[in-house]
């Protein structure tokens, strides 16, 4: 219990008391969820438990907003899980196991991706965006059963070949937003928080028009004040910045940052909205930057952090 292999994502009990990770395990293994117990003055970890995660190349890991449950996203197999908390934080067996089914047209695209797992602000509907299937899946979260049930409608459609990655809703108004890792997009939706349903209202480029490099979108986040959105882009190693019209949700790009790194997997935004964290997994580093508040844009601090193959942060505060 004292090492995690492969860990990747992270993410935080309400309480900020318990820490989960998957483990993606390589070599077509089935991978793991850790749970660890966080020091309340410190932020050590102690490790709790680990479950079995139904499915290889575990990628993603969400903790509902009642601190009941744990879901999990499967690459490598067509597979979400969702596991109880018990009252010391340890995970326990799965309580719903689902499978997606599927393919389309890119050559990555034979078999379900599950990529992510992110449950809206309500905390009724989970967002699963499969990269095999150009779908993003609906999900009702029953929190008290420990339950998911396809919703109606049960999933959005992307465009052939844009393959789902991550997604985000906005802080306050009624928008969702999708990063596709294939044909770096990002796509604003309509998010009606009654039935759960997406609108389409725009696809945007998350490269610079022109671009005739390799690149592949990787993370997306809303700023905390709700005026602009970021896309990492691995490849072109820079952060798109968008400005979100609050009237419509719709995007205008505003420009592109270099993470002065390879391979931004993903970035972090801090829970004020002051700075970002681009995390360069090709180059073991984490680069700052400062997000101006008037235009959005991104201004490099000068610090830069080695961390091996940095892929997932998470703000914690410690608590008296």
């Amino acid at each position: 219990m004292s090492t995690v292999a492969y860990p990747s994502f992270l993410a935080l009990h309400p309480t900020g008391r318990y820490l989960y990770a998957v483990s993606e395990r390589p070599g077509g293994e089935d991978g793991e969820l850790c749970a660890f117990a966080v020091d309340p003055l410190t932020g050590g970890l102690s490790p709790l438990n680990r479950q079995p995660a139904h499915g290889r190349s575990t990628c993603h890991v969400a903790v509902d907003a009642t601190g009941r449950h744990v879901l999990a996203a499967n690459y490598g197999s067509p597979t979400i899980v969702m596991y109880p908390i018990a009252p010391g934080g340890s995970l326990g067996p799965a309580s719903a196991v689902l499978r997606h089914q599927g393919s389309d047209a890119h050559p990555r695209q034979g078999e379900p991706h599950p990529h992510s797992v992110n449950i809206d602000p309500t905390n009724r509907f989970v967002y699963c965006p499969d990269l095999g299937t150009d779908r993003v899946m609906i999900y009702r979260l029953d929190a008290v059963a420990g339950m998911l049930t396809p919703s109606a409608p049960g999933f959005v459609q992307a465009a052939p070949g844009a393959g789902p990655r991550h997604f985000a809703f906005h802080p306050s108004l009624p928008y969702a937003y999708l990063v596709n890792e294939i044909d770096s997009t990002v796509v604003a939706y309509a998010w009606d928080r009654d039935s759960g349903a997406l609108r389409g209202l725009q696809v945007a480029l998350a490269l610079p028009a022109g671009f005739q490099g390799e690149s592949a979108c990787a993370d997306i986040h809303v700023h905390a004040a709700g005026r602009f959105l970021y896309a990492s882009n691995r490849g072109h190693d820079s952060i798109a910045i968008y400005r979100i019209d609050p009237a419509s949700g719709l995007l205008a790009l505003v420009g592109h940052e270099s993470t002065q790194g390879k391979t931004p997997h993903n970035f972090a935004l801090d829970p004020t909205g002051t700075f970002l964290f681009a995390e360069n997994q090709g180059s073991d580093c984490i680069v700052a930057f400062q997000v101006d508040p008037v235009t959005g844009r991104l201004e490099p601090t000068g610090e830069r952090t080695h961390v091996p193959t940095p892929v997932c942060m998470k703000f914690w505060r410690a608590r008296a």
